[in-house]
């Protein structure tokens, strides 16, 4: 820097990268905290905070005094010092491990003023920067025994291929679910989020919302359903309200019937497991959401792209925000290696013949998916259409129709098959409830156990406006 450089710069005046200090005052660590904390800068000393340049006398003793302040900061700060006229410039240099702290606390730049951060700003800055993690923080409020579900670990263990019979402690404590405190199990909230009998009562934001939607917009919902038996369950049952509520066309190939669907269900899959597995956990007030539209699919996750990520480099690049819920869905095969996910979702649509995702990003990312034209026009009108042709390709048959109004109170099946006048239950099931389900016009009341005993079968707002279109409603 030339001294010309030093006029422009006092006639900018102070702002957040520049600050002008008539000395080396007890004052000046907090000065070099807050621009590492923000964007690094410029101190200007020798010059008043009017502007006036008073000069400073340059010294190896005042230089070493400068290194010795930005040393003692915790982490170290980095600066240069340069000396331009009477006037030292330090530069500072924008910390890659902020927060930055000196002996009066955490500061940082607010246009020409240096502000002391509060609990919850500190808080904040230590979730942005990724100093703090969600899923490997403690649960101090979690039980154990107590509100552990060990039906929901067992399924997880054997999905998960470990074999033998370990300790269900030991288990945890090496797959980073939990770990050893004073004697006790004290659990992450990771592990709370797959392992709690009831998730929600740790964190009210786990679950994912499905709602169909008439039209392109919001202002009819035909469904919705909130899902919230922790992260395995939510999206696969999120999954299946989407094959409900979306139609499959066929082509004969050779002599060999193939099903397509709608939307590219493996892509879907992934997109859903990615908004869980990626979302920002410490927004409290917002859930994942999976929307059927008329004309698209959109999966909507909470919290923008992470630090350093940009929509260019979805695809190619990975920043992972929660490291042991991806690790805990990988050992289940839910995911494949990390970073591969948006493009395996772009290579499962392409491979389908399918319109290529798109993908938006600012408080919340989405993912949006369109629908499949072959078997939009092969299959009908979309769902929560207008026009009458809602069921099967022809139309639910008188049967299914008296079964549909009976089903608006919850029905055995025992008691459909009376109605239908059918005996053998194999093809009841395959004939007449398995298209009304497929189609999204009932759906079970325990889906996890489709041949339980105590299931019953219920009609869907689907179904309802069926009935409603054909008069069939008393």
């Amino acid at each position: 820097m030339k001294p010309k450089d030093i006029d422009i710069l006092v006639q900018e005046g102070e702002g957040t990268t520049l600050e002008f200090k008539a000395d080396l005052s007890t004052g000046f660590a907090r000065e070099l905290v807050a621009m590492a904390n923000t964007v690094g800068g410029k101190i200007l000393l020798g010059v008043q905070d009017d502007g006036a340049v008073a000069g400073v006398k340059d010294s190896n003793r005042l230089r070493a005094r400068i290194q010795d302040v930005a040393r003692d900061c915790d982490p170290a700060v980095r600066v240069l010092v340069e000396p331009v006229g009477n006037v030292l410039v330090v530069h500072v240099r924008e910390s890659d491990a902020k927060p930055v702290q000196c002996g009066d606390g955490f500061f940082w730049r607010q246009g020409a003023v240096t502000q002391k951060l509060s609990r919850d700003e500190i808080r904040d800055f230590f979730r942005a920067e990724g100093a703090i993690r969600f899923d490997l923080s403690p649960c101090p409020r979690f039980r154990y025994p107590q509100d552990f579900d060990r039906a929901k670990y067992t399924a997880w263990l054997k999905l998960s291929g470990i074999t033998g019979r370990p300790r269900t402690e030991d288990v945890l404590v090496n797959i980073d679910a939990a770990e050893r405190a004073g004697g006790q199990l004290l659990f992450r909230n990771g592990g709370v989020l797959f392992f709690a009998k009831n998730v929600r009562h740790f964190f009210n934001q786990a679950y994912i919302t499905c709602l169909l939607a008439k039209g392109e917009d919001k202002v009819h919902i035909l469904d919705r359903k909130d899902f919230d038996g922790g992260v395995v369950a939510d999206i696969e049952d999120a999954l299946r309200f989407v094959e409900r509520n979306t139609r499959t066309a066929y082509r004969i190939e050779g002599l060999r019937r193939q099903n397509i669907t709608e939307y590219p269900m493996k892509a879907l899959r992934e997109a859903i497991t990615n908004a869980v597995m990626h979302r920002d956990w410490f927004i409290d007030g917002a859930n994942v959401f999976v929307e059927i539209y008329s004309d698209r699919i959109e999966v909507v996750s909470p919290g923008g792209l992470p630090k350093g990520m940009r929509l260019a480099d979805l695809g190619s690049k990975s920043v992972r925000r929660n490291a042991l819920i991806a690790d805990l869905l990988h050992r289940i095969d839910f995911i494949e290696k990390a970073g591969t996910g948006v493009k395996r979702i772009r290579d499962e649509a392409r491979k389908g013949g399918y319109p290529e995702p798109e993908w938006q990003a600012d408080g919340f990312t989405t993912a949006i998916f369109r629908p499949n034209p072959e078997v939009r026009a092969a299959a009908g009108p979309a769902p929560g259409s207008s026009r009458d042709q809602v069921g099967t390709k022809s139309g639910p048959s008188r049967d299914q129709v008296e079964i549909l109004a009976v089903c608006e109170t919850e029905q055995p099946i025992a008691a459909l098959m009376r109605i239908a006048g059918r005996t053998n239950r194999t093809k009841f099931r395959d004939e007449v409830l398995g298209p009304l389900l497929r189609q999204g016009l009932i759906e079970m009341t325990i889906p996890d156990k489709p041949r339980s005993s105590r299931q019953r079968y219920r009609i869907t707002a689907r179904g309802l406006e069926l009935l409603e279109r054909r008069g069939k409603r008393p």
